[in-house]
Order: structure tokens, then sequence, then C-alpha cells
């Protein structure tokens, strides 16, 4: 059946005449007929297709949450397990909260002391990146593990 239509396609692309015709009426119908069907056809596939696309990324995305469940069941009981260190995890969360807050101040600052100098001069944008960046990911990075590993308020 696949192979009936790809031929069939190919056909009706083969076919395709762009020259002046003085071919009657009738023949033009026909043709314009078995293009139609082609045409058809070719949609049914095109819609088969999408189908099989949405069928898949629905299993992507079952397959997600699962995965998503599953780490959030495993959280859960090692918070269970260790609630006195989940506990420290969210003081350590609050603390370094406030660190993130203060060094985000410092680092603003610094923008708004060296705006021209950081527009105008490639060298000065790389240092600020290298005296700023590479904390701030890390900053970034411990807050987001601590913040999952930490005991959520029961207020």
């Amino acid at each position: 059946m696949a192979d009936d239509s790809n031929k069939q396609l190919q056909s009706m692309f083969s076919s395709i005449d762009v020259t002046a015709s003085t071919a009657s009426s009738d023949a033009k119908s026909a043709s314009e007929g078995q293009d139609n069907t082609l045409f058809v056809a070719l949609l049914r596939r095109m819609i088969a297709q999408q189908d099989k696309t949405n069928d898949l990324l629905q299993e992507l995305i079952q397959q997600s949450r699962i995965q998503q469940q599953a780490r959030q069941t495993e959280l859960e009981r090692w918070k269970q397990s260790n609630p006195e260190l989940a506990r420290s995890c969210r003081d350590a969360v609050d603390v370094l909260s406030d660190v993130q807050n203060e060094f985000l101040q410092s680092l603003t600052n610094e923008v708004d002391e060296n705006e021209y100098s950081l527009r105008d001069s490639d060298y000065m944008l790389q240092e600020f990146v290298d005296r700023y960046g590479p904390r701030l990911a890390h900053l970034n990075g411990v807050l987001q593990v601590l913040s999952q590993l930490a005991e959520k308020d029961s207020s």
C-alpha cells in the first residue's frame, strides 16, 4: 500500500505540466480529480504521521512524570529518615539566601559603578564575569540542592 501511494505521489509530482495545453476539458477534469485524490492521500498520510508523533510525545510526558514522581517519593523518604538534617538544610538555606542577597547587591553596585567600562571594554566585562560568575553559579547550585533537601515549612 505504501509503495502504491509513493508511486502515485511520485507520478503526481513528476507529471505536473506547466506549459500551455490544448487538451480537452474532460482530460483536465480527470487529471484534476486524480491530483485531488493524491493530495487527499498525502494529507491523510501526514495526519497519520502527526498522530504517531503525538502518541510518542504523550509517552515521553508520561515517562517524565513517572521519573519525577519517583524522585519526589525518594526525596520525601530521605526527609523522613533524616528530619534533623532536613531542618539543618533549611537553616543553611536561610543563611545562604541572605548571603546571596548581599552578594547580588554588591554585584549590582559594581555594575552601576562601572556601567560604561563594562559596555565599552571586553576586557572589563570578562574581568567582571570571571570575578562574579563562578561564585554566583556555585552559590546558586548549593542553594538549589539544599532547598530540595530542606524540610518543608509546616506552617
